[in-house]
């Protein structure tokens, strides 16, 4: 898969992110490695996500065979979740291939082998690698490795729809539950965004993780993306599910994530992507009372972009 550079999407914002340039610093810097000194990292950007992201502990750490990384599947007491009576038979009713309840392939159920998309939250918590993260004034994109798949959180100052039976109420409308859900996001300081999550396909469409814990059309995801300092980000994931959990708890609990510089990806992406989610310079300022159009529009680009990059890895030369 080929990740595309978050500089070519949000030039202002992401010229914020760019380590200074003043060659005095460089050479401080440079003098104090060679003393044995440790720098100080670069600040964090205000306001700022952008950037390809990997794992800070390596390639490894985002597996995640036996579960979530907080809370893993490993048969330790302080690792049980708090069921539900449903939410236990609900867990006993899946067969999957690892935890202390592994079952042989011939019975395994999980909705991935069955080519169902991962869908949310599971993409967090299944082989998490290279991640890139987009943004401008009204959204942030995710983009992730594995699958290539992306989700959307709109900062553009609307509220998260409502959940009702069937689906999400947006703008007057019933939409339906989806894969990925409905997210919208805010910062709470300066470098830390709140995103919350709502309308995902239900218990029978979707796991929470490799290790067959359920979730349910009820659950509501917190995540916490806190943005250390220029080259490293927390990630917390807290799961708030009435129907399968007893209480709130947390998947994912600053899940660390480092920068990866890399800058050779085709103009073509930059490009592709760049009229997906960024709005044309004449097209008037979106309305913060938008929302039903925004959602909208949301899954025709996923769509859009899946095929463009279909097509595109076809046409590329071998190296």
């Amino acid at each position: 898969m080929v990740l595309v550079p978050a500089l070519a999407f949000s030039p202002v914002a992401l010229g914020r992110s760019k380590r200074p340039q003043q060659a005095p610093a460089v050479k401080d810097q440079k003098s104090a490695a060679v003393k044995g000194q440790k720098t100080a990292p670069s600040a964090a950007p205000r306001h700022d996500l952008s950037g390809t992201w990997e794992p800070a502990n390596g390639p490894s750490d985002g597996i995640q065979p036996d579960g979530v990384k907080a809370m893993p599947n490993d048969g330790k007491p302080e690792h049980q979740l708090p069921y539900t009576p449903y939410g236990l038979q609900t867990y006993k009713s899946h067969h999957a291939l690892f935890g202390p309840d592994e079952n042989l392939p011939e019975f395994n159920n999980d909705p991935r082998d069955k080519c169902e998309p991962l869908g949310f939250p599971r993409m967090n918590f299944y082989n998490l690698r290279e991640t890139q993260i987009l943004q401008n004034e009204y959204k942030v994109a995710m983009l992730y490795e594995y699958g290539t798949v992306w989700r959307v959180i709109w900062t553009d100052g609307r509220e998260l729809p409502k959940m009702v039976d069937g689906g999400v109420a947006v703008g007057g409308e019933i939409k339906e539950p989806r894969y990925y859900g409905y997210s919208v996001g805010k910062w709470v300081d300066d470098t830390t965004l709140v995103v919350q999550t709502i309308g995902m396909m239900g218990e029978d469409r979707v796991w929470l993780d490799t290790a067959g814990r359920p979730i349910s059309d009820q659950v509501r995801v917190e995540e916490r993306i806190h943005r250390v300092d220029h080259d490293h980000l927390e990630w917390t994931v807290t799961i708030d599910d009435p129907k399968i959990y007893t209480r709130p708890w947390v998947a994912m609990n600053k899940f660390p994530m480092k920068l990866e510089n890399s800058t050779a990806h085709p103009r073509r992406w930059r490009d592709i992507i760049k009229s997906l989610l960024l709005p044309q310079a004449s097209r008037p300022a979106r309305r913060r009372n938008d929302s039903l159009r925004g959602w909208a529009r949301d899954d025709r680009a996923s769509n859009q972009l899946t095929s463009l990059r279909e097509r595109y890895s076809r046409r590329r030369p071998r190296q």
